[in-house]
Formats: C-alpha cells, structure tokens, sequence
C-alpha cells in the first residue's frame, strides 16, 4: 500500500467499519485490501454537506454537475476485479467526487485519473490534495482517448457507462492487464464487463448488471 496518510480519527469510523462489513458479507468482497482501503477513505468528505448522514449508506448520491458518486458496493466490486497489486498502474476514466481515485491510490502504485468535466476535476483535485495523496495525476480532458503518453496500463477503470468499449483504452492495456467497464446499448442501465489482456488476445467475462451515468466522449456517446 502507498505510504500516505488518508484521515484521522473521526466521528464516521463507526459507519463507515458497517458498511465494510455489510461489503465483507453481504456484498461478498473478500479482497482485504479494498476493504482496508474502503475503511480508511473518509466518503463523507466526497459527498455534498447536506448528504453526509447518508454517506455510509449503500447507494450513489448526486454530485455537482449532475453527476454521482457510486455506491459503495460497486466501488468496492470494480476495484475487487482489477485485482490491482502494490505496482500496478492504473488509469480512471471518470474522477467525478475523486472517491475511487482515492481508493485506487491507496492501494496502486500510480493512478493517472481524467475527468471531462471541469467543476469536478478541481474540487477532486483539491480534496485529494488537501488528504495527503502523492501518487495521483489528474487532468481535464475526454476520457475515451484515454493517457496514451503515459501507457501501457497495468490497470483501467472507466466510472460511466458506454455503447462500446473504446477502442484507445484497450490499445493502453499492458500485457496482462485488466479494463473494468459498464457497457449497454441504453444509456440508463448497462452490464460490468472485465477485459484481461494476454499475449495473443483479449477475454472479456460479464461481471453483471450496473447503472452508471453516461460515458460522454469521440469514444462513447456523443
């Protein structure tokens, strides 16, 4: 795990250690490190003032800019199925709140993450800034293109939903890397795929229904 400090002690460490445990059990996440990870990150910190009592809750609540923060069972899902190590790289489609960012970094070595849409990649920048994060780099850009300077990736995680997989982002894939992504012809509901690059192909395995916002970008939807 990155040696950085992510919050102190504080008045949620008692939701925030339900909400792991309702992962651990309910959810049945069993990558210790995600958890970890997940009690560490103060959620409420990402969400609006007026929605904090309800930040250790199982369920995406509106940001700025009419978009969310995930729940925090598929936070934890999609981080579960990058199987990410102590130094992997890892590119974020969708920084929005910076809440996975956070999570991504605390167990990555190097996280590049890109958000489109201004008003959130400052406020993001800012708070992850102000947590103590050294090993992030942000930028405000379309994310479909993805990072192509600083490929291949040992690990890619897109937080909005598109018609298709872009094609840029599986070219940025490192030989044994892993992309997570929603994917569906509706821009309300699509399905978690998982694309693991080997030497001579790419396998794809259907993780599941999702709901995410939609992937805006020369790549997604228009």
């Amino acid at each position: 795990m990155t040696p950085i400090q992510v919050t102190r002690s504080d008045e949620y460490q008692i939701p925030r250690a339900r909400l792991v445990e309702d992962l651990r059990n309910v959810r049945k996440i069993s990558d210790e490190r995600v958890l970890e990870a997940m009690m560490r990150i103060p959620r409420h910190l990402f969400v609006p003032e007026a929605l904090v009592a309800q930040a250790y809750r199982d369920h995406a609540l509106p940001i700025a800019a009419k978009q969310t923060i995930s729940q925090p069972g598929i936070v934890a899902r999609m981080t579960e199925l990058l199987t990410l190590g102590g130094n992997s790289k890892v590119l974020e489609i969708g920084t929005g709140s910076g809440y996975q960012t956070a999570l991504l970094a605390s167990i990555a070595s190097y996280v590049y993450s890109i958000e489109r849409i201004p008003e959130l990649a400052r406020s993001a920048a800012d708070l992850l800034h102000a947590l103590g994060f050294k090993n992030i780099r942000m930028k405000c850009e379309d994310g479909t293109v993805g990072w192509a300077e600083n490929a291949p990736f040992d690990a890619i995680l897109v937080a909005a939903g598109g018609p298709e997989i872009p094609t840029p982002l599986i070219s940025q894939l490192a030989v044994g890397g892993v992309l997570v992504i929603p994917v569906g012809d509706d821009q309300a509901t699509q399905r978690l795929v998982r694309v693991r690059r080997t030497e001579n192909a790419f396998d794809t395995e259907d993780c599941g229904p999702c709901s995410f916002v939609p992937l805006i970008g020369e790549h997604g939807w228009r």
